[in-house]
């Protein structure tokens, strides 16, 4: 997901400095749908502000700390931030899960050793489906129902994975991982 599309989602909910946008992305763990980095964060501010699609409101100053920039979207920005919406629901990438490649040729080394770190994935991908409905429980009167849609497939998504992490290492337990012509699932 763009970097500046959701600066400029949160803008338009209200005013605020990067580091808030960085807080409220905490809170809804949108860091866990965007690599978070502060760095990449300023950047993107910085040049949708050269581009005229946000702009200053105020500037806190304190003598103990760096300036406090408070920014709003333009209506150069929401134009922008419409167009990056469109290209994100029309693209479709392949999903590359990094488990891929590992599990097709897993087959061939110790499957005590796989099975063994399939457990910490396990409980790791259970933790994440607890944690994913816990923010969206949270939110659900906070935020608008876009937002809870993203939360809610957050969660589904971590679902599925802790479904097929499971069924993944029954199927190692059960050395069935070199068997050839049975499906994983019966219909």
């Amino acid at each position: 997901m763009s970097m500046k599309l959701l600066i400029l989602g949160l803008l338009l909910e209200r005013d605020m400095h990067p580091y808030e946008i960085t807080l409220v992305m905490k809170e809804r763990s949108m860091d866990q749908i965007i690599k978070l980095q502060m760095g990449s964060l300023y950047y993107a501010v910085d040049k949708l502000a050269e581009g005229g699609h946000i702009e200053t409101v105020e500037v806190i100053r304190s003598p103990d700390r760096p300036d406090k920039t408070i920014y709003r979207i333009t209506d150069k920005g929401k134009e922008l931030m419409e167009q990056l919406i469109l290209q994100q629901i029309k693209k479709s990438d392949p999903p590359y899960h990094p488990l891929y490649m590992a599990l097709a040729l897993s087959r061939y080394i110790d499957q005590e050793k796989v099975a063994k770190l399939l457990e910490e994935r396990i409980r790791e991908a259970e933790h994440q489906v607890n944690f994913a409905y816990q923010v969206y429980e949270e939110h659900i009167s906070l935020v608008p129902r876009s937002s809870l849609h993203l939360m809610y497939g957050r969660y589904e998504h971590c679902l599925t994975e802790l479904k097929w992490l499971k069924r993944l290492y029954d199927d190692v337990v059960a050395g069935k991982m070199s068997d050839k012509g049975s499906p994983i699932i019966d219909p």
